[in-house]
């Protein structure tokens, strides 16, 4: 069942890549992330815990960064 869990989270994330939103992209890598960081702690790896900790953190940013700067941008476009 853990190995099923690892496979799925690798065919996740490497299945973001053909995301053609960058929205999308990252919020299918912040599921993959999540998945590896249930993966890693049921395998009981820390290294596989905190690096996908810091790819969902990266991920969540960017996409909160990213949707942040949309409002503004039209905005401005109004003017």
């Amino acid at each position: 069942m853990i190995d099923a869990l690892g496979w799925a989270a690798t065919a996740v994330f490497a299945g973001s890549y053909f995301c053609r939103r960058p929205e999308t992209l990252r919020r299918v890598q912040m599921l993959g992330a999540l998945m590896w960081v249930a993966y890693g702690l049921l395998m009981h790896a820390l290294p596989v815990v905190v690096a996908n900790l810091l790819v969902l953190s990266a991920a969540a940013w960017t996409a909160r960064r990213s949707s942040a700067a949309v409002p503004s941008q039209l905005n401005s476009s109004a003017k």
